[in-house]
């Protein structure tokens, strides 16, 4: 296969050191790539698919029991921002205890309790791998991010024929480190915004999974690494669901740049944040589309 798939570039986790390059490139020029040959497999990703989808079928009493745990880390429904869209969400997702408590909530039963942590356990174990081969693009150890919590959002579009044309979710950036993306293998809609301005259509590639580099990303690297602004756009009448992974941040620490990210030609751009601190001006501010990173510039 291309090393891009129609614009976004495609990384071969078996095929390294050699793809090195490729990463670090994909990191700094779109922020977004897709991931293949990644030991998820594929009878586990399509499980994993058929139990979410059945969890968006319960009533809306039983879904709204997916309490936050941080602030937007339960269920959303419909809005009057983005009324076609309903999401789960599980703060700390490698906690066997988190997916206990979120299972619990949700009524699911011994086999669906058994695929989300399956496929909890073989995203966290890709989540990691991927932060290391990212740090290791550009020279540094690939050992920065073991503790970094994680959270899924678990994603339902439900466009009609009126919908067509319109916008599933509003332009945005993940405000986290990286995000791993099962998106739906048969529907599209996905755009990512390239750093000319345009936005380039991300079609589904069956057995890959999408990787999209978020604020906390362009903060750790000292704006090496590009935080990729995308939306979703409603392309037919169909239901679309997806499965979205986020690395964060550290808990408690700072996030700043390794001192050998910053240097004369590469003078620091942000001040030392924790991951809340920056989740919580995101929220404050509703500079939802990486704008909130203008305020926290050192210089």
């Amino acid at each position: 296969m291309d090393k891009t798939y129609q614009g976004i570039p495609i990384i071969d986790v078996s095929d390294f050191p050699r793809q090195y390059e490729n990463l670090r490139k994909a990191c700094e020029e779109l922020g977004c790539f897709r991931v293949l040959n990644h030991k998820i497999p594929l009878e586990l990703m399509q499980e994993m698919k058929r139990v979410v989808t059945s969890l968006f079928d319960l009533p809306m009493e039983i879904k709204k029991r997916n309490e936050e745990v941080i602030a937007g880390s339960g269920y959303w429904p419909p809005s009057s921002i983005n009324p076609l869209y309903e999401a789960f969400g599980l703060y700390d997702m490698a906690s066997s205890l988190a997916v206990h408590n979120f299972c619990s909530q949700l009524d699911a039963t011994p086999s669906q309790r058994d695929t989300i942590e399956k496929y909890g356990q073989a995203i966290h174990e890709l989540m990691m791998d991927i932060g290391a081969k990212m740090a290791e693009s550009v020279g540094l150890d690939g050992d920065y991010c073991k503790e970094w919590p994680c959270q899924y959002r678990i994603n339902r579009y439900n466009f009609t024929p009126q919908t067509v044309g319109t916008t599933g979710v509003q332009i945005h950036t993940d405000s986290g480190f990286l995000t791993i993306l099962q998106d739906d293998e048969n529907v599209g809609g996905l755009e990512v915004m390239n750093k000319c301005g345009e936005f380039v259509a991300v079609d589904p590639l069956p057995g890959s999974l999408l990787v999209n580099l978020g604020d906390m990303a362009a903060v750790w690297s000292n704006g090496r690494f590009h935080n990729v602004k995308h939306r979703v756009q409603c392309k037919e009448a169909t239901t679309r669901v997806s499965i979205a992974a986020f690395l964060l941040g550290p808990k408690e620490a700072a996030v700043e740049p390794p001192p050998e990210l910053v240097d004369l030609n590469h003078p620091r751009l942000y001040v030392p944040l924790t991951y809340e601190e920056y989740r919580k001006l995101r929220l404050t501010t509703k500079l939802q589309a990486g704008e909130a990173l203008q305020l926290v510039r050192s210089q």
